[in-house]
This record gives C-alpha cells, sequence and structure tokens, in this order.
C-alpha cells in the first residue's frame, strides 16, 4: 500500500485509541492540542487523498447528510426484552424455575445495572462498525448508523485478540445528567420545551434525520451483551471483559452472585447508590453467567428465561406542604395542585405533584400544614401518596374546594357521576384557549412538533392566534423576532425556525380525518372514539347532521359524549370554524382503504402491553384491516385480550371476571393465518 494510506491507517488507529482512553477510561495519554493535531492531519489527508474515504473514520463523527427517513433491517437475532421482577419473593421464583430446568446444575449470576435509555444492537464485521439498529418489534429495527457513528465513545475499529468475525453487541444510549442539563438549556434559549427525562431525549435523538445535531448531544453508550457464532467463551462475565479489551464501553458496575443473598447486596446497594450516578438507572439485570445455560433455557416469545430485570420501587421524600394551587385544562377541567417543600427525588428537584380533583383530597385527607409523602410514578411524574400529620397540630385544617374559576372567576360546575369541577367559560377562560392550541398541534392531534407550549403563548400573546384556522394564515416573516414572555428564559424566533414552523403547520393538512375531529378538542371525545366516530360517520358532514340516536348507536358513545357533540356542533362559531379548516385544506373525510379480509368481522379485541412482531398500532391496524373492532377497555362486548409484555393488571383481572379469552401474539397470528376464528 502507499504511503499515504498507511499514514492515515496510522492515524485513525492512533485517534480511536486516543478516543477511547478520554471518553471511556477518561485518562489521556495526550492533551487536546496534540489530538486536535493529529485529529486535523488526518482530515488533510483524507481530503487529499479521497479514494482512501471510510465511514468509520474518526472524521466522520460529526455527522453527515440530512436523511430522508429510516431504512428497517432484520436482526441477525431477535433482540428480546427482559421480564420483570420487583420484590425478594418474585427474584427467588425465577432464579428456582431455572434452577428446576437445569436440573441441580451449579448456577451463577451476573449482576449488572439497569440503564435507563434505548436499547441499541451493533453489528459489527471483520472488526469494523457496520451498523446500529433500534429493538423495534425485537425482529426488525430502524438503522441509525448515522447517529449512532457520532457516540464517540463507540468504536468505529476493534483491535486485539480472538475477535470473532461477525457479531453483535447490545447495550443502552443514554444521555448523561449534565450533558442533557447543558441541552435542554440550549433549547430553552432557542425559544424550545425543555425535555422532560434524559430518557425521552436520548430516545428522540437517535432518531434524528440530521446526525450532524445528534453529534451536539453529547450522547453516551454503555455495551453489556454479545451475541454471535465466532464467540469463543461461553461464561458471559469473561464475554465483558473480552468486548472491554477490545475498546468497547463495558460498563465496570458489574458484580458475580453465587445465591440470592448476594444478588440482593447489590441490588439493596445500588438502590441507594444510584442517585450518585450521572446517569440513571431503574432496576439491576441479572443474568445466567454461563451462556451454555442460556441455549438450555431458551426464550419465551417475548422475554429470556435466563435473565431477568428486578425494578426498583418508585423512589419517596417527606415534604411539608405548603398551598394548593388550582390549574385551569383546556376542556376547563379544574385540577388541584400541591405546592410543597422542594425535595430531591429520582434525580431532580421536586416541589409541585397534581393531585386530580376535590374526591382525592377528601381520599387522602390532605390539610394545609401537613407532611405529604410524594414518589414519582414510573420515575417522572410526581404525586402524593399519602400524609403524615401531628395529631396535637392546630395549624393542620381541611381544604375546601374553590367554587369559582381561578382565572376568569367563572362559577365552576361539578357534573352528577363526574369526580372534577369544571370552569363553564370555554371561549373566553385564556387556560382553556391556550390549552386547545397546545391540544391540536399535539403528536396525536396535528402533530405541529415545531410549536411547543412556549411558542403557543408566544402566538397567543401577540395575537397571532384566535382561533385553530389562525395557524393556517400565518406566515414566516409574522413569527420572526417574536420573544417569550418568560423573563428569566428570555428566547426568540429566529428565521430558521420561522421557516420549519410554516413547513410543520403545511405539513399537518396530510393529517387522516380521525385525528383531525380528535385535533378540535370537543369534550370527552378521545383518540380511541374520534376514530370511531369518523369511521361511523365517514365525514364531517355526516357526523355534524347526526341525531342523539344515530350516535348512540356507536360502539362506546354514551349520553354524555353524545350530549357534548349535540352541544358542540349546535355552536354557530365551531360550525364557522369547521368550514374556514375545509378551505385551508384540513381532512374532514374518511380515505376509504380496501379490507384485506373479513375473518374478524363481527369480532372485538382489547390490545395491551408491548409485542415482538408488532407496535401496539400496527397490531390493531392488521386487526381492523380483517374487519375486527378495536375497544379501548375489557368489557362484556369484548371477544378476546391480546397479552402483550407488560399487560395492564387491571385488564387481565376484569378478563377473567367476564371469562374474556386471552390469547399472547403469536396465538393471535396463527389463528388469523389459518382462519380460526
Amino acid at each position: 500500500m502507499s504511503q499515504p494510506f498507511n499514514r492515515i491507517e496510522e492515524l485513525r488507529r492512533l485517534i480511536n485509541r486516543y478516543n477511547y482512553e478520554y471518553y471511556v477510561l477518561d485518562n489521556s495519554s495526550i492533551d487536546d492540542m496534540q489530538f486536535d493535531f493529529l485529529l486535523k492531519e488526518l482530515e488533510s489527508l483524507e481530503k487529499q487523498y479521497p479514494e482512501f474515504y471510510s465511514a468509520n473514520s474518526p472524521t466522520q463523527r460529526v455527522g453527515g447528510e440530512v436523511s430522508k427517513g429510516f431504512v428497517q433491517a432484520e436482526h441477525n437475532f431477535p433482540m428480546l426484552s427482559l421480564s420483570n421482577t420487583y420484590s425478594k419473593e418474585e427474584l427467588v421464583d425465577f432464579i428456582n424455575r431455572a434452577a428446576q430446568s437445569l436440573q441441580g446444575e451449579n448456577l451463577e449470576w451476573v449482576c449488572e445495572l439497569k440503564y435507563d435509555g434505548v436499547a441499541i444492537s451493533l453489528l459489527y464485521e471483520d472488526g469494523k462498525f457496520v451498523r446500529a439498529l433500534t429493538r423495534g418489534d425485537g425482529v426488525k429495527g430502524d438503522d441509525v448508523s448515522d447517529n449512532i457513528r457520532t457516540i464517540k465513545s463507540i468504536p468505529l475499529e476493534i483491535y486485539g485478540e480472538n475477535i470473532p468475525s461477525k457479531f453483535e453487541i447490545r447495550g443502552e444510549v443514554i444521555f448523561p445528567h449534565k450533558a442533557f442539563e447543558e441541552f435542554n438549556l440550549k433549547r430553552i434559549e432557542n425559544g424550545e420545551e425543555a425535555f422532560a427525562n434524559p430518557r425521552n431525549a436520548a430516545s428522540g435523538s437517535i432518531k434524528l434525520l440530521d446526525s450532524k445535531e445528534v453529534a451536539q448531544r453529547k450522547l453516551e453508550c454503555f455495551l453489556y451483551y454479545m451475541i454471535g457464532e465466532g464467540i469463543e467463551e461461553n461464561f458471559h462475565y469473561k464475554r465483558l471483559a473480552q468486548a472491554c479489551s477490545w475498546n468497547f464501553n463495558v460498563p465496570k458496575y458489574v458484580a458475580i452472585a453465587k445465591s440470592v443473598d448476594e444478588i440482593m447486596d447489590f441490588i439493596n446497594y445500588w438502590d441507594i447508590e444510584r442517585h450518585n450516578l450521572p446517569f440513571d438507572i431503574d432496576g439491576i439485570v441479572i443474568k445466567l453467567n454461563n451462556t451454555n445455560q442460556w441455549e438450555q433455557l431458551g426464550a419465551t416469545a417475548k422475554s429470556p428465561r435466563w435473565a431477568t430485570a428486578f425494578k426498583f420501587k418508585a423512589e419517596q421524600a417527606k415534604s411539608k406542604l405548603l398551598e394548593i394551587e388550582y390549574q385551569v385544562g383546556r376542556t376547563g377541567v379544574i385540577t388541584p395542585v400541591a405546592v410543597f417543600e422542594p425535595v430531591r427525588l429520582a434525580g431532580t428537584w421536586v416541589k409541585r405533584a397534581s393531585i386530580h380533583n376535590a374526591e382525592q383530597i377528601q381520599k387522602l385527607d390532605i390539610r394545609e400544614n401537613d407532611i405529604v409523602i410524594v414518589e414519582k410514578g414510573g420515575e417522572i411524574i410526581p404525586k402524593i401518596v399519602g400524609v403524615e400529620r401531628d395529631k396535637d397540630n392546630e395549624n393542620s385544617t381541611p381544604i375546601k374546594f374553590i367554587e369559582n374559576c381561578p382565572i376568569c372567576n367563572a362559577k365552576l360546575i361539578k357534573e352528577e357521576g363526574e369526580a372534577g369541577h369544571y370552569c363553564p367559560n370555554y371561549n373566553h377562560c385564556p387556560p382553556q384557549i391556550l390549552g386547545r392550541f397546545q391540544h391540536f398541534v399535539s403528536k396525536k392531534a396535528m402533530n405541529i412538533d415545531t410549536l411547543g407550549a412556549e411558542r403557543i403563548k408566544m402566538l397567543f400573546m401577540a395575537d397571532l392566534i384566535k382561533d385553530f384556522y389562525s395557524f393556517y394564515t400565518l406566515k414566516a416573516e409574522d413569527l420572526i423576532g417574536l420573544e417569550s414572555t418568560d423573563k428569566e428564559n428570555k428566547t426568540s424566533i429566529q428565521e430558521k425556525g420561522a421557516k420549519n414552523i410554516i413547513q410543520a403547520i403545511e405539513k399537518s393538512k396530510e393529517i387522516e380525518f380521525p385525528k383531525v375531529l380528535y385535533a378540535l378538542g370537543i369534550r370527552f371525545v378521545g383518540e380511541v372514539t374520534a376514530k370511531r366516530l369518523a369511521n361511523t360517520f365517514k365525514n364531517i358532514d355526516n357526523l355534524i347532521k347526526a341525531t342523539k340516536e344515530d350516535l348512540l348507536s356507536v360502539e362506546d358513545v354514551g349520553e354524555r359524549i353524545a350530549d357534548s357533540l349535540i352541544d358542540y356542533f349546535s355552536n354557530e362559531d365551531n360550525l364557522e370554524l369547521i368550514s374556514k379548516l375545509k378551505t385551508a385544506g384540513l381532512q374532514f373525510e374518511i380515505k376509504e382503504t380496501e379490507k384485506e379480509s373479513n375473518k374478524l368481522s363481527n369480532l372485538s379485541f382489547v390490545v395491551s402491553g408491548t409485542f415482538i412482531n408488532f407496535s401496539r398500532d400496527g397490531l390493531k391496524q392488521l386487526i381492523e384491516s380483517h374487519s375486527g373492532k378495536i375497544l379501548s377497555s375489557v368489557s362484556s362486548k369484548t371477544d378476546y385480550l391480546i397479552c402483550g409484555e407488560k399487560t395492564g393488571p387491571q385488564k387481565i383481572k376484569q378478563a377473567e371476571k367476564l371469562g374474556v379469552k386471552m390469547i399472547d401474539e403469536q396465538e393471535f397470528i396463527n389463528k388469523l393465518n389459518i382462519g380460526e376464528f
């Protein structure tokens, strides 16, 4: 080979090594200036000799061209998800099942942290990175290789002994706390909404179409599982050590355990220490060390039998209640919010928690000056789960729910059978108006993702939006220079942001009728009901003309929903708005698609959990394409409950009570294919 090629290869090897030292070992052997000189030399040589281009060169980590979308590819091995345990008793049951199946073989377990991120599978051939796939449905995933190349701790080429010619290594893409906080600050400065938690931000990041933007987010990736036919090691712990020797970012938080007590010691230690980590975890993963035993035990359709996840209980804290505030939702619903002295929960400071309604206040018996017990449900949403009260505390007084809207002062209404109060001042109560705008642009409605809550408020305060139609009259020049009302985080819309907003609004005209109907924000008409109404009446004109009797004939539409629809369509302002939205080009008619078959006609299904071969929505679409009906909850009208992983326990309980047949994903596919329904 030529001298330039040899130098290019030498530089790539050196820079990869220094990247590993800096980003994985946190112990670089050269300073930043030396590193920059090497990188610039490599960039110069690659520009001078383009015939030696490599997608795996360290110079390509900055990202490339904007992608038009992600291609799906099949995993070489199914990418299963772990079953969950929540107590020592459940863990013992899991271990006993493994021991019974292995008939007394010696069992050794590897304990690892369960990272709260996004699962990823990396394929290497001949020591070179080939592709990265998301989990997807477990069989196929999205090819996000360009985005994964930007994560500097992931080696694009590996060196060492006994490297298999082709193998996969799997792990988790995470957003470290420090990088996440920096990222959120930039979003706020740009007038965008901050992400709620690092996991969602990591998930959104690896699905961005612009890899250059991904490169700026400082994502991290921990790798913890190797799979492939050419791997010689038969022990998981040794495989991790081997991967580490090949410069993979294998976490150091690993231990071998030979008993339940040793596993519980590891769990209990990290249940406390997790709060000192620079990233989020939500449990502990326990795997058999001997990989031959993996093959003996095999897997269910959803999960391996040789590994499980022990999920941590939601963290709790105690704090003094300061006051109850009242928020007004887009439909006028009044939600009481507890404000308490700030407490640290799951890595963030928390000082507010929703209490839902007046009945919940009474049920918890929350009083002023109480000590409240706060918990983060799912490690994200704070809620009050109890109170502690000093019986001798004279300042502990019952809370009286407000009678008037805290914003517009309208008299609140509480209808019979309803748990909450609402403000009836639909068209003139500012939070309701803003809430409806935010609902209209939301992902499940018109999906105008460039308009967050703060930007909606900016448009509203500038008198640029008066109703939904106003969005479709906006021009980029109307938006440039608009400033936020937040004095602490002053932001404004720049030219690029304005163009992106207009493009997203234009694209929303492609949204189908069921989602447009849902976007209107009609009281009590949720996503499922909107879809059912759209499919029944086919277009908005038929729905407007429908009588109460017509409406009540629709599945799951009761008196309350029917009355709400009649009330909405009796309002001339609403009819005028729909007329204007039609002229703007929104879809108010069902686009009929031909059914694949009538195999499921007259059958109703409830779909719950996550699945291997389909997304939940994909499974629902399959059912509908064969003329089946989708129900949102289990009732006497349900024929089948299709159970995936993490099926709602209440749905299972209700199905058992009513005698509804329960089947898993594979059983459903088999029945559908051979026409057994």
